[in-house]
């Protein structure tokens, strides 16, 4: 073969074969996917990165607007010797758990039932997802009016069947249970919505399997339903614990944390630091709670997420 028969060649070595031209023309396809994350990545380093790194490092300091003074850990030392910091994080704890283990449950049941062949499931459907867009604070105003002791609709229903109410908001017993119920009616709205798309995407020949094997409607959902909607529990776990860990302007516009700090969270106390004027404290607060959120959520995550890929 002569020199002429081989092609013509740009340099020393071997031509480029058909497998360098399809990397080079991978590489050019992908150019463009990847220039659309560019403002979503700077969007999040700006909205989120940045802020957390300054968060770690004024939590190290104490600091005003103004000015700052480094100070190293004390103030993570000073906000563990908090006094309330015990009831805070337990109440936080409690209130994420009932709050999240209710949505899940009352969120299933009406997943269920708005799914069924009700015929006014389209407006049933409208009325509990409402709550989920009023403004939480305005939820807050409006139920610490109707659970007022003397003047609350709530004490005045149940004085019409002869029960005597009780001051929900006032009593260290039921207070916070009084706001994680407010919690509960306020988000199970999306909860459902979760379950309903979760419902739907199941493919009905499961369903036929079971009615020719002569279930009815309790093995369907035994059976069927239960299981396989466990993506969408999946997902109303993961945002309800959250949400509850991170838990403060209801629980702040019903009750203040009281009384007393019966209904305090972790969340509330470090706002109430901000009242004080203890900026690098309360800040040294927040990255507490981001690591008390991180460990507690990204193991849930890790373990649901592999029932998930079990089911």
């Amino acid at each position: 073969m002569t020199r002429q028969d081989a092609g013509p060649r740009t340099g020393p070595g071997p031509a480029p074969g058909p497998g360098h031209a399809r990397v080079s023309r991978r590489r050019r396809d992908s150019a463009y996917p990847y220039a659309l994350y560019l403002p979503a990545a700077v969007v999040f380093v700006v909205i989120f990165l940045v802020p957390t790194a300054m968060a770690f490092y004024f939590a190290l300091t104490r600091w005003t607007l103004f000015d700052s003074e480094f100070v190293g850990l004390q103030n993570f030392r000073d906000f563990l010797a908090e006094q309330n910091l015990r009831i805070g994080f337990q109440n936080t704890i409690v209130y994420a758990v009932l709050t999240s283990g209710l949505k899940v449950v009352l969120g299933l049941l009406l997943g269920v039932l708005l799914t069924s062949r009700l015929r006014l499931r389209g407006f049933l459907r409208s009325v509990v997802f409402f709550p989920t867009l009023v403004s939480t604070v305005a939820v807050g105003i409006t139920f610490a009016m109707l659970l007022k002791p003397q003047t609350g609709l709530v004490n005045q229903a149940l004085a019409l069947v002869g029960v005597d109410g009780r001051d929900w908001l006032g009593d260290a017993t039921t207070a916070l249970l009084s706001v994680a119920l407010v919690d509960v009616w306020k988000g199970v709205g999306l909860a459902t919505v979760i379950y309903i798309a979760g419902i739907m995407s199941i493919p009905t020949e499961y369903y036929q399997a079971v009615a020719v094997d002569g279930g009815g409607a309790w093995h369907r959902f035994r059976h069927v339903t239960l299981p396989l909607s466990w993506p969408a529990t999946y997902s109303v776990i993961i945002l309800s614990f959250i949400g509850g860990l991170r838990s403060f302007d209801l629980i702040w516009t019903m009750t203040r944390g009281g009384p007393g700090f019966t209904s305090d969270t972790i969340a509330s106390i470090i706002y109430k630091q901000y009242q004080a004027g203890f900026f690098g404290l309360s800040t040294a607060g927040n990255v507490i709670l981001f690591i008390v959120v991180t460990v507690i959520a990204v193991p849930l995550n890790y373990y649901l997420g592999k029932r998930q890929v079990a089911a």
